[in-house]
């Protein structure tokens, strides 16, 4: 990178900070911080839904599945996803907004504590924090190993430097400043991966190379679907995975939900969303599918061929964008992660406070933001351990940790908005949830030692989700724990008509005891 470069990067930092501080102006609680206080278009959403989805990783660990597998890093990760999005954009995303506008909740947990009880919501938050350190510290390690290619800076610097920008614009503006750095964010995306498609497509015969490019040796099997341990097992596994993940399972894509104005634009938000997950990603891929044509990688597993290829293929300026783009997709998942933990943290500290439990909305709101740099700093710690024995390497947190853990977490938050599953209570919630957890470990470590060739990443990722769904459904079948109480909290966020949109609050009042005569839909 030359000064030109540099210019384009600290010019980002500085639009980011104003976007941040501007953003400020519009908080003055912690529903606004937390959930923009259910005002955010949702054009807004949908964009900012996208751009939370996205990390460096795609730059490092999936480029280096494309330029060892081709096509099979689009069909077995953004295929998944766009699918299992379009499948919530109904089934979740209007239950996610009515948490907001009819149970008046600023945080996806805080309804878990009446749905279940404060052990199930304890449980669920604190296993959901410690597993979402890991999954961010494994996006500012991408982030950082990128930005030390081009700048030589080295690791724990490039940590410390995204780390701290993040942390300041996300802290002083919350959701807000999330959802509009993330629209700038995608502007910036767009134009540094039409770039890059443009610049590769030249050194390869220009638009018909997209086509003809796969007679190439050096491509061959690159059209292959599945490839390697990205099996059809793998594709299914990861489809079901990602429909509870990105549809609120962890958390910070139902916050966008949450946002909308109400349930109807929530599923349109979910609809932009799964859009841009069909269509975008091969704009940023086929470059990256074809990286075996333009560079030799030096690392085993490819996760620097992309990197190798923006050196080679753009003059400065250009490369400074891309290099911006690569900062866009970290800071914009990492900055919601950050607020969604934040909203989080918040449901766990009263349990454990009698002074937590009296806070004003101007103490409360203090401490949202000093639980996300807590969440950020921690996060950068870890992140300086990815490539430890215990963490190895990026790719395998993000997928086998983040991928097989989520599912025992989410299955009670998600499963627990259906009045399908009203007889699942709180011994249906933990259960799934302790052995969904315990199942993750037998595999990937007494199992996977004991077995020839370890255990297959497929059965690794899938089985803990699978797990934790069939004693959900299994012990809520047995043990059924449904109330008066609970029947009355599934009527509100699943009904159609009734209970119109309010404020955000802090506080969660507890159901009647006699159902609202409201219909209940699957």
């Amino acid at each position: 990178m030359n000064s030109l470069d540099w210019t384009v990067l600290i010019a980002y930092f500085g639009v980011m900070l104003a976007i941040g501080l501007w953003s400020h102006k519009r908080v003055d609680d912690v529903g606004d911080y937390f959930t923009a206080g259910g005002k955010m278009p949702w054009w807004l959403s949908g964009i900012s839904h996208h751009m939370s989805g996205y990390s460096a990783v795609m730059f490092t660990g999936y480029a280096g599945i494309a330029y060892t597998y081709g096509i099979t890093s689009y069909v077995t990760w953004s295929f998944p996803i766009a699918l299992g999005i379009a499948i919530g954009a109904k089934l979740f995303a209007p239950r996610l907004n009515r948490l907001r506008s009819r149970l008046h909740v600023a945080s996806p947990l805080e309804y878990l504590k009446n749905r279940y009880n404060l052990t199930t919501q304890q449980a669920l938050a604190w296993s959901g924090v410690l597993l979402k350190i890991v999954d961010v510290g494994a996006k500012w390690a991408a982030i950082a190993t990128l930005l030390s290619v081009f700048t030589g800076v080295t690791i724990t610097q490039g940590i410390v430097i995204t780390g701290a920008i993040t942390a300041v614009y996300c802290t002083v503006g919350g959701l807000w400043a999330d959802a509009l750095t993330e629209l700038g964010q995608f502007v910036i995306q767009l134009i540094a991966g039409l770039t890059m498609l443009v610049a590769a497509l030249n050194k390869v015969g220009g638009i018909s190379g997209i086509w003809n490019v796969w007679d190439e040796p050096a491509l061959k099997h690159h059209a292959d679907p599945v490839a390697g341990p990205y099996t059809t097992v793998f594709l299914l596994a990861y489809l079901f995975i990602k429909t509870f993940e990105y549809n609120g399972g962890m958390w910070n894509q139902a916050q966008r939900y949450m946002a909308t104005g109400s349930a109807r634009e929530a599923t349109r938000s979910a609809w932009l969303s799964s859009a841009l997950w069909f269509v975008w990603p091969v704009i940023l891929f086929f470059p990256m599918w074809i990286s075996p044509l333009l560079v030799h990688a030096k690392k085993p597993d490819g996760s620097d061929s992309y990197g190798l290829m923006v050196e080679q293929l753009l003059p400065h300026g250009l490369l400074g964008l891309v290099v911006v783009g690569f900062f866009s997709h970290t800071m914009a998942m990492c900055s919601s992660d950050a607020n969604a933990i934040a909203a989080v943290t918040r449901d766990i500290a009263p349990a454990f406070s009698k002074t937590a439990r009296e806070w004003s909305a101007h103490v409360g709101l203090i401490a949202a933001r000093l639980t996300t740099l807590t969440f950020l700093g921690l996060s950068m710690a870890v992140a300086t351990q990815v490539n430890s024995p215990t963490f190895k390497d990026i790719i395998t947190v993000v997928i086998k940790w983040v991928a097989g853990l989520m599912g025992p977490i989410a299955i009670p938050f998600m499963l627990g908005l259906l009045p399908r599953f009203r007889t699942s209570g709180p011994t249906a919630a933990l259960t799934s949830w302790a052995l969904g957890l315990f199942a993750f470990y037998l595999l990937n470590y007494p199992v996977n030692d004991a077995v020839s060739g370890g255990v297959n990443l497929e059965y690794q990722i899938s089985l803990p989700l699978a797990v934790s769904l069939v004693l959900y459904i299994v012990i809520g079948w047995i043990k059924p724990e449904d109330t008066p109480e609970r029947d009355a909290l599934l009527a509100k966020i699943n009904s159609d008509d009734g209970g119109g949109p309010g404020p955000a609050s802090v506080s969660l009042p507890e159901p009647s005891s006699e159902p609202t005569p409201t219909k209940v839909s699957d």
